[in-house]
């Protein structure tokens, strides 16, 4: 697609949308940095969500763009994207959010938008246009990233309740609300470094399609800082529906629980960001959280909540696939 086929007007459109698809993601993820800090009453709702935003922005200059380039030239073919496939994958993304925000449901906004990218490209040109090795990673992690979650939060839940086994109970929690603060940044630092870069990676699609950008220069500055900025937003304003879901309605979490939770999390964030694959935070700190619930019995944890959410994961990509195809044909006659 040669650059002179897209038009400014299209592109800044086109750049708009995929910020306010960030912003939502920040919006709707909100919930994975702070529902457990929340939950366990370490920080107040309004403090917890500033506390998350400012991590999720200062992640910028932590993580390089290995995220965005999986996204932007990993996924589908870059030959076959122009503004409609953009068009259609973003808002395939945004109607998935909107409708799993509204029920309270805990999907992946990351999935959200590699089904949409999937969805539109399938679309255009078949099954010739996916990018299978970039594809068979994200999906690899759908299952990896919450067992590790899972695995990573019950064994320092363990590790924790071995160590302060002679320490008095209000001495425990005493500590661990302080310590919770530090696993929250963590959280919120591997949240904003895997999540803001998937958009990026749309956006330089974007350019790249157009002319704007060549794929072997760096991402523009402007797209870089505009994207975490959207994210930092986005958390400012919170997912309340969903911390709910996760703070409360999985299993019952304490400082300590919550900051074998979190931390668990941040690991298995920090570890995928770095191999550059675009995992779900979502399932990454519920993997998590219900590891920590089972270290103190099965029965602590409901597994029914916890399996609706699972039945979520299983129906992000291809539903956000099928409306983006369909966003994509409206495209067509729209654009």
């Amino acid at each position: 697609m040669s650059g002179i086929e897209i038009s400014l007007t299209a592109v800044v459109v086109l750049v708009i949308l995929a910020l306010a698809f960030d912003f939502m993601n920040g919006f709707h993820d909100a919930a994975n940095s702070i529902a457990t800090i929340v939950s366990t009453g370490v920080l107040k709702p309004q403090q917890a969500v500033a506390w998350a935003a400012f991590f999720n922005v200062v992640a910028v200059a932590v993580f390089q763009l290995k995220v965005a380039s999986t996204i932007g030239k990993g996924t589908i073919d870059p030959a076959i994207v122009d503004h409609y496939v953009i068009f259609g994958a973003l808002i395939g993304a945004i109607i998935w959010n909107i409708v799993t925000w509204y029920y309270g449901i805990p999907s992946s906004s990351s999935h959200a938008l590699v089904g949409g990218l999937v969805g539109a490209a399938l679309a255009k040109s078949g099954t010739g246009a996916l990018i299978w090795a970039g594809i068979g990673k994200t999906v690899a992690f759908i299952f990896i990233a919450p067992l590790l979650g899972f695995t990573l939060g019950s064994l320092l839940m363990v590790i924790v309740a071995w160590i302060c086994n002679r320490t008095t109970p209000r001495k425990v929690d005493k500590t661990f609300r302080r310590l919770q603060l530090v696993s929250a940044s963590l959280y919120s630092l591997g949240h904003g470094g895997n999540d803001a870069q998937k958009t990026i990676g749309i956006i330089w699609m974007l350019l790249i399609a157009a002319g704007i950008s060549q794929s072997n220069e760096s991402v523009p500055t402007w797209v870089i800082a505009s994207c975490y900025i959207a994210m930092g937003l986005g958390t400012m304003f919170g997912g309340w529906r969903i911390v709910k879901t996760m703070g409360q309605k999985i299993t019952k979490l304490r400082p300590v629980g919550g900051f074998a939770a979190e931390t668990g999390g941040a690991i298995t964030l920090f570890m995928a960001t770095a191999l550059g694959i675009p995992v779900s935070t979502t399932h990454t700190i519920t993997g998590a959280i219900v590891g920590v619930g089972s270290t103190h019995g099965a029965r602590n944890v409901r597994w029914g909540v916890a399996g609706g959410i699972v039945w979520a994961w299983i129906l992000t990509i291809p539903a956000t696939a099928l409306i983006s195809a369909i966003a994509w044909w409206l495209g067509q006659a729209l654009l």
